[in-house]
């Protein structure tokens, strides 16, 4: 049984959150400032957009 005072789980959590929490765990350990971090990010995002796009060529820019 639940607790309902309890916080939930990460194992629960969706896969997003997942990446999000290991992603901020690996900047703050490797002590990557905040900007250099955001920079990475919408590096990455651009390339997935790309990816994306290559993959589903009708759903461009969603």
């Amino acid at each position: 049984m639940k607790n309902d005072n309890s916080t939930p789980s990460l194992d629960d959590a969706p896969k997003d959150i997942k990446l999000a929490v290991d992603l901020i765990y690996l900047f703050e350990s490797n002590e990557i400032p905040p900007d250099v971090a955001l920079s990475a990010l919408k590096i990455v995002a651009q390339d997935l957009k790309a990816q994306m796009n290559k993959e589903n060529p009708e759903k461009q820019d969603e």
